[in-house]
């Protein structure tokens, strides 16, 4: 953890090879998502053989922080992914420390506007307004 940076638990994201309830295809990563809109904040992460994302990403659990500032979050840490922007209002880094998965958010959204399944502005998840599987 970094000084002046405010590190607030967010959601887990947890592997899984079966079908899960209220999928969303994301065709950019190739992969299925669960809203994390439940008590825990628990996602289910389903992905095709094919998918893009590091090969961590689809076989470990990862644990999800918003930040108040990522760019220092992840400054000179293993940076696995990102950052980038998902959708407007959202940016993102994936990062590996001594072996374990780490999601960086920095966000200035709502948890309902986060967690919304509606087709987000700016979408690179989304991009063809995938609908829920």
């Amino acid at each position: 953890m970094k000084k002046h940076v405010q590190y607030t638990y967010h959601h887990t994201g947890i592997p899984t090879d079966k079908v899960m309830p209220n999928e969303r295809y994301s065709p950019t990563f190739k992969m299925f998502t669960t809203p994390g809109d439940n008590v825990f904040r628990i996602q289910w992460h389903r992905f095709e053989e094919d998918s893009p994302l590091h090969p961590s990403l689809k076989t470990q659990v990862h644990v999800a922080f918003k930040v108040n500032d990522l760019a220092t979050a992840i400054e000179g840490e293993r940076v696995i992914l990102g950052p980038y922007c998902p959708f407007d209002g959202f940016k993102v880094a994936v990062i590996e420390i001594d072996g374990a998965i780490i999601e960086l958010i920095e966000t200035t959204l709502s948890e309902d506007e986060i967690w919304s399944t509606d087709s987000k502005s700016g979408s690179m998840l989304y991009p063809d307004n995938a609908t829920d599987a």
